[in-house]
């Protein structure tokens, strides 16, 4: 049968003339690709990412924390697992595997177990104050319109003072003959604060918190500007009064800031070192304020014990990373 119409075109249907056939390909033409594939050109995949020029922006971070955090933690792992011991440069010794007994010594450890209940009540007192003040106090400060600075700054500096210069004020403070308990009189701890088991590491806790309390306040500052004032006029038009704008707009609005305030804090207050080494004389009265991060020091520098301090500090790690997970979900909600 013809494939040709009476005029002599093709046939209705039928393919056009120099288009292959059907159950044909062209030359050249791959099958299974449609008209349009076939005309794009072939993109290559970047390895490096959309931009690439950002990976050599943040190569000297990367670097830093490779060197700085990522390696050295990975040798504390290294030497918690042997019998490690400090020995002159280029001495090869042998340090055999021991498997997990560095880490059986230090659970079993009274003072490590006493450190870590110390560290316990120190964020329990630390966090909540750090996290609450500093909203508190960045929200009035946010709305101040008067010597705006002034406040700021008075907060902030002390955060930037030396621990040393500023450990002065409080031990003249809080000593025995100190200014707070002339003040209380009869009402004045005894044994006093600083030197009392119940009240050291309490002491320590409230002086971190008004240390640092600047720093959170300037995040916190940070997080307000992202709220519009919009919600605040509607909420004051529906007849909501200062704390019901504060409750139901300003405290969801910085939840992610709050995230951040307090991972911040609970890794801080397990880095614990500098404060109860200078205000109880090294974790006093009788390691009431020793933290775990100065048995490090105690074992691993001055008693020559490396190991046990490594395997202190890798449990130390993981303790704050599950702190930090179960406060993420708590604080932080649904957010991503």
């Amino acid at each position: 049968m013809s494939l040709r119409s009476s005029d002599g075109g093709p046939e209705a249907g039928s393919p056009a003339a120099g288009s292959p056939a059907p159950g044909t390909v062209a030359a050249g033409m791959p099958v299974g690709r449609t008209a349009d594939q076939r005309l794009a050109p072939r993109k290559r995949k970047n390895f490096l990412g959309r931009q690439p020029l950002g990976l050599l922006f943040s190569a000297p971070y990367v670097i830093y924390v490779l060197a700085v955090l990522a390696y050295p933690l990975g040798y504390a792992v290294y030497i918690s697992f042997h019998d490690f011991f400090f020995t002159a440069p280029r001495v090869k010794v042998d340090r055999p595997f021991v498997g997990l007994d560095n880490y059986i010594t230090v659970l079993s450890d009274p003072a490590v177990q006493r450190s870590f209940a110390n560290i316990g009540v120190f964020l329990v007192i630390n966090v909540p104050l750090t996290v609450g003040l500093s909203l508190v106090l960045a929200n009035a400060l946010n709305r101040v319109t008067r010597l705006r600075t002034f406040f700021r700054v008075s907060y902030y500096v002390p955060y930037v003072t030396a621990s040393v210069a500023v450990v002065g004020v409080w031990l003249f403070l809080f000593q025995q003959n100190g200014l707070v308990n002339a003040l209380l009189g009869p009402l004045a701890p005894d044994p006093s604060w600083l030197t009392n088991s119940w009240l050291a590491m309490p002491t320590v806790a409230l002086y971190v918190t008004w240390k640092q309390l600047g720093f959170f306040i300037l995040l916190y500052l940070a997080a307000l500007q992202n709220i519009p004032d919009e919600l605040y006029e509607s909420a004051s038009v529906d007849g909501g009064n200062k704390w019901v704008q504060f409750w139901n707009i300003t405290v969801p609005g910085v939840r992610s800031a709050s995230v951040l305030v307090t991972l911040l804090a609970t890794i801080t207050g397990a880095n614990l070192f500098t404060e109860p080494y200078l205000l109880t004389g090294g974790g006093g009265p009788d390691g009431a304020s020793t933290s775990p991060v100065f048995l490090m020091y105690q074992k691993g520098i001055l008693q020559g014990n490396p190991d046990v301090a490594a395997a202190l500090g890798v449990v130390l790690v993981i303790g704050v990373l599950l702190i930090a997970l179960i406060q993420k979900r708590l604080v932080g909600g649904k957010e991503d």
